[in-house]
């Protein structure tokens, strides 16, 4: 967890920003992210140098004695975060803008810099170099406090909660899917050392860093002792898309910050002929966007078959299905439309995630989730890709809540759901017996099908109802003209006071 000295000194830092004049959340963590790199970059290369020396090893390092940027042949040293730091004012602000910034964009034809290609369309905002300066002190006072820290994931708690300021903002209608809400489906579909997981839509890639995450915690040995498959960990299992290059270079510093080298972050419309991944992934976590409506023509043809729709919450369902190879898992949040609306795309993709899939859970939860941003009900779909049916029973479950307040506060609460939602799906075989009035329970497939597709919890939940017992009539009209009597006695008595002081 990241501590309080730590969170204040992010403040601050946060704070010079602020002053400074870039007050949009979205450049601060994006001219911070560059920073950051340009720190790592000088890190790594001094580490790679004595480890090639340890070994016997000849390396070259990318800031040899000279480099070439754009026309001009500058000293490769100054480039170095540890060198031009020491620099004043006016010439680190010269040497970053005209230099570094510059060298940065190139090296993405350097094999040797997995994390180049996310800087390629860096531009340096800070406006004065005495803004520039703080901000270099600032970040080694961070620094310094991060490495005094025994926590092996302090960079990423760092980064995480440079993005919370990002959620708390609600800037351009970008907001996060709640980190809590991320780990519990992660906690659901519990991925393993061999999984190609994606997601669609990625943003800040939350999903994919909390896959990372739990895969690190529980197949620790396989991944990190098996070559093979901690090269794939590093290089093949997180694939992540959006269309928000902003977005994008956050996403990837966010997936770096957590230690994996090189994870495949792309610009790209998933719902467009861009996108040409068919039956390639085994895990899929989504939280796509829910913009209403878009244009046809964007569309890829083989999504409009089973869905005519300009609903991108329709389409991506069947995306999702189209990506994933047979055998497959999905989670993905959807708005609660998806799970009853009337119109006959809404019932093709439901139809065919119980006839043609394996549809096994639908968890409702509370609209409060994602306040103060949206109000929208949404759910939790969880499905395998068979192409040959497999339903039988659905889980459903009712989230109440999820640990915080409903409110646009969302202040902490003890009522929290997740738990307990964690446990019965991974004890599903035990959830047959449970009635229809409790929080979760099964449903045979033929009863979906019998009711059209519809998948809302409400229509299948059966509310028991107590029975409220009432005193006779004669009592209760007996009770009234007591109450009157006393009225008119109380009303008597203030009269005569009134009376009696005149």
């Amino acid at each position: 967890m990241i501590t309080g000295e730590l969170k204040n000194k992010i403040d601050s830092l946060w704070e010079i920003f602020w002053t400074g004049g870039l007050t949009n959340p979205l450049d601060v963590i994006e001219q911070m992210t560059y920073l950051m790199f340009i720190h790592d970059l000088d890190g790594m290369d001094n580490l790679r140098a004595r480890e090639s020396a340890m070994l016997g090893l000849p390396y070259k390092s990318i800031f040899t004695k000279e480099v070439t940027i754009g026309n001009r042949v500058v000293e490769g040293s100054q480039l170095k975060w540890s060198v031009f730091r020491d620099f004043p004012a006016p010439k680190m602000y010269s040497v970053v803008q005209e230099m570094v910034f510059p060298f940065i964009k190139d090296l993405h034809g350097n094999k040797e810099s997995a994390y180049a290609k996310y800087m390629q369309d860096a531009i340096f905002k800070i406006p004065t170099p005495l803004m520039l300066s703080k901000i270099v002190d600032a970040m080694d006072a961070l620094y310094d406090q991060m490495s005094g820290l025994q926590d092996t994931d302090v960079r990423g708690d760092v980064y995480e909660y440079l993005l919370s300021k990002l959620e708390n903002s609600g800037v351009n209608g970008q907001f996060r899917t709640p980190r809590h809400i991320i780990k519990m489906m992660v906690e659901l579909m519990q991925p393993g050392p061999d999984d190609i997981i994606c997601d669609p839509a990625c943003g800040t890639s939350g999903f994919l860093v909390a896959a990372g995450e739990y895969e690190k915690k529980h197949h620790k040995k396989e991944i990190f002792f098996d070559r093979v498959k901690k090269d794939h960990y590093m290089n093949h299992m997180f694939h992540g898309y959006d269309m928000d290059r902003t977005m994008l270079r956050i996403g990837a510093m966010n997936m770096m910050a957590h230690g994996i080298e090189n994870p495949d972050i792309e610009y790209r419309d998933s719902l467009s002929d861009q996108n040409p991944d068919r039956n390639k992934y085994t895990l899929i976590l989504a939280n796509p966007p829910f913009k209403g409506s878009l244009d046809y023509d964007i569309v890829s043809a083989d999504l409009l078959k089973l869905c005519k729709t300009k609903k991108t919450e329709l389409l991506f369902v069947d995306l999702f299905i189209h990506m994933l190879k047979v055998g497959g898992r999905c989670a993905c949040i959807v708005p609660d439309g998806v799970l009853f609306g009337s119109s006959k795309a809404h019932k093709a993709i439901r139809k065919e995630l119980i006839g043609n899939q394996r549809l096994e859970a639908v968890i409702s939860m509370p609209s409060g989730v994602f306040k103060p941003y949206a109000g929208v009900s949404t759910g939790i779909l969880i499905f395998t890709k068979t192409d040959h049916g497999g339903t039988d029973n659905v889980w459903f479950y009712d989230m109440k809540a999820d640990g915080l307040s409903l409110d646009d506060k969302r202040t902490p609460t003890e009522a929290n759901d997740i738990p307990d939602i964690i446990e019965r799906f991974q004890h599903r075989d035990q959830e047959m017996k449970r009635e229809r009035t409790e929080q979760s329970f099964m449903v045979p497939k033929q009863e979906i099908v019998d009711n059209g597709y519809d998948l809302s919890m409400n229509r299948y939940k059966k509310i028991e109802y107590v029975p409220v017992e009432y005193p006779p009539t004669s009592e209760i009209l007996a009770n009234i003209r007591n109450l009157e009597n006393e009225i008119t006695k109380d009303l008597d008595e203030l009269e005569k006071m009134l009376k009696d002081e005149i």
